[in-house]
């Protein structure tokens, strides 16, 4: 399994710390580690989480459990575990 160092909620500064704010958990604060793997380079974060916007909100024609539906297909069949 890989290991990757990210930078926790509580030790973000600056635009991390912003991005983290935007993006963390209503009820708990606390940050997907999807996005936590970003954290060393948060101009990363800012490149995923355009990407992810684009993806999810990019095709106006499909409803948001459309694309959640697809993205989970996708998942599946690339093995993903998370």
């Amino acid at each position: 399994m890989a290991w990757i160092r990210v930078i926790d909620e509580e030790d973000a500064t600056g635009r991390l710390s912003e991005l983290y704010a935007e993006h963390a958990a209503p009820d708990t604060g606390a940050v997907d580690n999807i996005l936590k793997v970003h954290s060393i380079a948060p101009g990363g974060l800012e490149a995923h989480l355009g990407v992810y916007s684009s993806a999810m909100r990019g095709t106006p024609t499909l409803r948001k459990a459309d694309r959640e539906l697809i993205a989970v297909v996708v998942s599946q069949l690339n093995g993903c575990h998370y």
